[in-house]
C-alpha cells in the first residue's frame, strides 16, 4: 500500500544542520530552485543563500515573492550563466555548499539544439566544478535524472556526462577537500516540462482527448518537496563520489491521465524520438557498488575518498548483483486509487 510520507527524508538532516553555512543554487529560479529556497528559509538557519540564474524577470519575481519572509535578508540574487566561469567564480566566493540544478531539460529542444545542450549541461557542469575548486567549496551536489541511465537522447547523454564529471572531480580536489556527489531521481509531479501541465492544458482548452504515447509507458514520480528534502539529506550524508537514488513510486502515465480526466478518451500518438517506454534509476552494472538503505539507494564510488563510508553497515545492505531499479519493475507501483495521496497538496 502506498503511503504518502512526503517528509521522510527530513530525518537525515536534523534541526541545526547547515547552521551559518552559505549555499549557492544554480538554476535557482526554476521549479526546484524556488522550492529549495522556500525550504531553506523555512527550516534552516543559513548565513546566506545565493540564487544563481540567467533570467532577470524570474529573479525579480522571486525577490517580490520572498521579500515578506522573515529571513529574506539572507538571499542574494546573482544574474549569471553557468557557461560563464568567471561569473561563477565571483558568485562562489565564501560559499560552503553548491547545489547544481541548472540545465537544459526538455528532450525535444535538446535534440534540436545539440550544441546548446552540450554547452550548458556538460561544459556548464565543468565550470561549476572548476569554480568550486578555486573557491574551496566544501560540498557540491548535481541534480541528475533517470534519463541519464542508459540514455537514448542527447539530454540523457549530457546528464550522464555531467554525472561522470562530477564524480571524477573528487580526484582533482587534493588538499582542497572539495567533495562532489550526485542526486538522481525521476519525474517531479507537476513541475515545468512534466506531462501533468500538458494534460492540464488539454483539459482547460476543452479538448476531446488526451495524447498518450503508449498505454504501457511507466515513469517514476516524486513530489517537489520530496526532491528538496532528498537533496538536503544527501548533502548532509555525502562523503564524495556517491550517487544517491530515492525510493519513490512509479505508475503508468495512462493512469495519471485517466485520473486527471476520466471523461476524456486517450489518443495513442506513439513514442517520440529519444523517449523510453520505461525509465531506469539504477542498472545491473551499478548493483555491485549499490547499498540499500531504508529510504534510498547509494551507489558507492569505486574508491572511497575518506576513511569512513556514507552508510551505516548496521542499517544497510548491498543489493543483489542482478538488481535493477526500473519504473516497470518497481515494488512500489501505484494505481489510479493511489493518486489522490500522491497529488495531495498539489495546485489544482
Amino acid at each position: 500500500m502506498f503511503k504518502n510520507d512526503s517528509r521522510r527524508f527530513t530525518k537525515i538532516f536534523p534541526e541545526g544542520s547547515f547552521k551559518d553555512k552559505t549555499i549557492l543554487v544554480t538554476g535557482g529560479t526554476g521549479s526546484f530552485g524556488k522550492a529549495f529556497v522556500q525550504a531553506c528559509l523555512d527550516r534552516l538557519d543559513l548565513k546566506k543563500l545565493i540564487i544563481f540564474s540567467r533570467d532577470e524577470q524570474k529573479q525579480f519575481d522571486m525577490h517580490e515573492e520572498f521579500s515578506a519572509h522573515p529571513k529574506h535578508s539572507i538571499l542574494r540574487y546573482f544574474i549569471g550563466d553557468i557557461r560563464d566561469i568567471d561569473r561563477l567564480d565571483m558568485a562562489m566566493r565564501d560559499v560552503d555548499h553548491v547545489i547544481h540544478a541548472a540545465a537544459l531539460k526538455h528532450v525535444p529542444i535538446a535534440e534540436y539544439n545539440p550544441f546548446e545542450c552540450i554547452q550548458t549541461n556538460v561544459q556548464g557542469t565543468q565550470n561549476v566544478v572548476m569554480a568550486s575548486l578555486r573557491n574551496k567549496v566544501q560540498k557540491v551536489i548535481i541534480i541528475s535524472t533517470d534519463k541519464a541511465v542508459n540514455p537514448v537522447n542527447l539530454y540523457g547523454a549530457s546528464k550522464l556526462s555531467a554525472e561522470k564529471i562530477m564524480i571524477a572531480s573528487n580526484h582533482l580536489s587534493g588538499t582542497i577537500k572539495t567533495r562532489f556527489s550526485v542526486v538522481r531521481y525521476g519525474n517531479v509531479v507537476a513541475s515545468r516540462g512534466s506531462v501533468i501541465p500538458l494534460f492540464k492544458r488539454f483539459i482547460e482548452r476543452g479538448e476531446k482527448f488526451l495524447p498518450i504515447t503508449d498505454p504501457r509507458m511507466t515513469r517514476f514520480w516524486l513530489k517537489l518537496e520530496e526532491g528538496v528534502d532528498f537533496v538536503l539529506s544527501s548533502l548532509n550524508l555525502m562523503r564524495g563520489g556517491e550517487i544517491f537514488v530515492p525510493k519513490i513510486p512509479s505508475m503508468k502515465v495512462s493512469d495519471m491521465a485517466r485520473w486527471m480526466a476520466p471523461h476524456l478518451e486517450h489518443k495513442v500518438i506513439g513514442i517520440r524520438p529519444g523517449e523510453k517506454l520505461h525509465e531506469t534509476l539504477l542498472t545491473q552494472n551499478e548493483a555491485s557498488y549499490t547499498m540499500d538503505l531504508k529510504d534510498r539507494y547509494i551507489v558507492q564510488p569505486f574508491s572511497i575518498f575518506d576513511d569512513h563510508l556514507t552508510f551505516d553497515p548496521k542499517t544497510s545492505q548491498k543489493v543483489d548483483d542482478d538488481f535493477c531499479y526500473s519504473s516497470d519493475q518497481n515494488p512500489t507501483f501505484l494505481d489510479i486509487n493511489d493518486l489522490p495521496k500522491l497529488m495531495q497538496g498539489m495546485a489544482a
